[in-house]
This record gives structure tokens, C-alpha cells and sequence, in this order.
């Protein structure tokens, strides 16, 4: 009998300490005058370049051999683009009693970000689900995400949005969709080098969100917004995250199970549609927001480590539970009852198998 190991420590990302780090920096050493023009500077090139290595990355064929899962794309994208946004339009009722104005248009932005790529290929492979699924739904969350988060933002932000605009809906077309179409066109040429050094240009883009970081809370700390928010409305905000992501996490898995989606399929919904992408948000709000940014992505910060670390835990007890097990010992019995192919004699004798 297979002994169950006890789900590991919840992780703690290192790249999570480095964005607090980077706050830390800021609120120490915020850029100031021509320093912070450069760094905006730098930010705006940075964020171009990081969403031309997204289009770079994802193959087209990949893409459109996905859509043949059709149902499971439009349940996550249902979930990323509908549900979390009706849920964060409604935490409008939360003002001014649990969290204030600022905090609350953070937590609304926070549910108009695309989903996760990475992370929920990584729980969905532990988890034993969907991986092919969770790749194609995470890709496709991202670049619906490009156009939708936007449109979301002018629809239910508005002019609340520290200055958002009509105006920004063109401004991030520029700034990502457009680096993003770049990279998809020259992946013919380039998608190789991008594959093959995919571990070194991941430094750059989680480069660039470190910059975005220090360049939206310098800009904040300039201009004394942390004032707003003390220990007790940060609390407030961690509890609020905690009910979201609950009743995303139950909402995707028992929703899922309604629609008669098979188990692989659901723990692959349930990782893509709970999950909010730092990576996309951070370089939105940075357009969207413009100097309120620091405020705005302070509930996606605090959101995407409670993901993880929740995650992380679902995706080990996925992993033993007993369907998962009776799924592999049923194909393991399928191949071992299965017959053997009759082999013909060989002249020259036994010898070793190439593959």
C-alpha cells in the first residue's frame, strides 16, 4: 500500500521577498525629479519589451490547437473575466467601513487581471489534472486580458481610477498589445532563441516587474499616499483576499463538477480560473493608474502570495486523492492485463532495444 507524504511547508516565493525588497527600496530611496523621470522612462521600455517576450513565447499552433477544448476556455475565461469582476464590483459595499476608497479600487482592478500561465501549469501537473489545458487556458487568459482588462477598467473604474481614461484603453494598446502582435509576428525567426534561453530571459521580464514596482511606489511614496492605510485596514483587506479566493477556489472545483467536467479538467479550471497574474497586472496598473499605482497593486501583491501559498497545499492533497490514485493503478492494471506483442525470431540473437 502507497504511504501518503504529508503536504510540504507552504512556500514562500524568493522573487515575492524581492518585490518586498523593492518596495523597501522605494520607501527608503523613492526616486525623485529626473531620477523618477528616468526610471519612468525605463518602466514604459520595459514593460514593451516584457510583453513582446509574451508573444515571443507563446506558439500560435499551441493556441489554436486548444480551441478544440473549447468548453474549459470559456468556463476559465467565465470565471476571470465575469464572476471575479461581479465579486470585486461588489466589494464597492465594503467602503468606507472595512476598506477605503483606494484599497477598494485595487481590490476591483485585482479581479480584472488576466490570469496565471506559470503557476497553474505548475499546481495542475502536481495535482495530477490537465496540464495541455492549463497551458492553453492560462495563454489565452493572457492575451484575452490585453484587450478585456482595459475595457473592464473604463467600465466599472471610470474616472475613480486615479485618472483613468478612455484615453488609457489606446495608451495600453500601444504599450502591450503592440509589443505583444511584434513578438508573435517575429517568433518565426526568434521563437527558437526565446525557447532556448527562456531561463535567462526570464531574469529580464521578472526584471522589468521589479522596476514597474519601484516606479509605481516611489511615485507613491512622493506624494505620501501610504499615509492612507494603516494595520488595521491592511488586515482588513488580507481577510477580504481570503474570502475571494475561498469562494473562487469552491466556486471553480463544485462549479466545474456541475458542468460534467472529469477531474483532470477541474483541478485544471480550478488553478487558471482562481488565480490573478502579477506578472500582467503589475505593467497594466503602471498604465492605468499612472502615479496611484502603488495603491493599486498593493491587494494583487497580497492576493498572488495567498494564492500561492493556498494553492500549493490544494495542489498536495489533489495529488493523493483517491481518484488520482485509482486512475493511475487503472491504467498501470490496463497495461500490465494488455498482451504482449508475438515477436518474430531474429537471426541475430537477443540484443539491446533502441528508442
Amino acid at each position: 500500500m502507497k504511504r501518503l507524504r504529508r503536504p510540504s511547508r507552504m512556500p514562500i516565493d524568493p522573487y515575492i521577498l524581492l518585490l518586498l525588497g523593492t518596495v523597501g527600496l522605494a520607501a527608503l530611496l523613492p526616486a525623485r525629479g529626473a531620477a523618477a523621470d528616468a526610471a519612468s522612462g525605463a518602466s514604459t521600455a520595459a514593460i514593451a519589451f516584457l510583453f513582446f517576450l509574451y508573444g515571443a513565447r507563446l506558439s500560435t499552433r499551441e493556441a489554436l490547437d486548444g480551441l478544440r477544448h473549447w468548453r474549459l476556455h470559456v468556463t476559465v475565461l467565465t470565471c476571470t473575466f465575469v464572476i471575479f469582476p461581479l465579486l470585486g464590483a461588489a466589494s464597492r459595499g465594503l467602503v468606507p467601513v472595512v476598506l477605503t476608497e483606494p484599497l477598494q479600487q485595487g481590490l476591483l482592478f485585482l479581479t480584472l487581471v488576466p490570469s496565471t500561465i506559470q503557476s497553474s501549469i505548475a499546481f495542475t501537473s502536481i495535482a495530477r489534472g490537465n496540464v495541455p489545458a492549463a497551458i492553453c487556458a492560462g495563454s489565452f487568459s493572457s492575451l484575452v486580458g490585453i484587450v478585456v482588462t482595459p475595457l473592464l477598467a473604463a467600465a466599472l473604474l471610470g474616472s475613480s481610477g486615479g485618472g483613468f481614461s478612455a484615453d488609457s484603453v489606446v495608451k495600453i494598446v500601444l504599450q502591450l498589445l503592440v509589443p505583444f502582435a511584434a513578438g508573435q509576428v517575429l517568433r518565426r525567426w526568434i521563437g527558437g532563441f526565446v525557447i532556448r534561453h527562456r531561463k535567462v530571459l526570464g531574469y529580464v521580464d521578472r526584471g522589468s516587474i521589479l522596476l514597474v514596482v519601484y516606479t509605481a511606489f516611489s511615485e507613491g511614496m512622493v506624494q505620501g499616499i501610504w499615509h492612507q492605510v494603516g494595520p488595521a485596514r491592511l488586515a482588513a483587506l488580507l481577510a477580504v483576499e481570503a474570502v475571494l479566493l475561498a469562494v473562487m477556489l469552491a466556486l471553480t472545483w463544485y462549479g466545474a463538477k456541475a458542468l460534467r467536467f472529469g477531474r483532470a479538467d477541474r483541478i485544471a479550471i480550478q488553478f487558471a480560473g482562481s488565480k490573478k497574474s502579477l506578472a500582467s497586472g503589475l505593467p497594466m496598473a503602471s498604465v492605468l493608474f499612472g502615479a496611484h499605482a502603488s495603491l493599486a497593486v498593493l491587494p494583487l501583491m497580497l492576493f498572488h502570495q495567498m494564492q500561492l501559498m493556498v494553492c500549493a497545499v490544494i495542489a498536495k492533497r489533489r495529488s493523493h486523492d483517491p481518484e488520482a490514485e485509482a486512475a493511475e493503478t487503472g491504467a498501470a492494471d490496463a497495461v500490465e492485463a494488455a498482451p504482449a506483442p508475438a515477436s518474430r525470431p531474429s537471426s541475430a540473437g537477443p540484443g539491446p532495444s533502441r528508442h
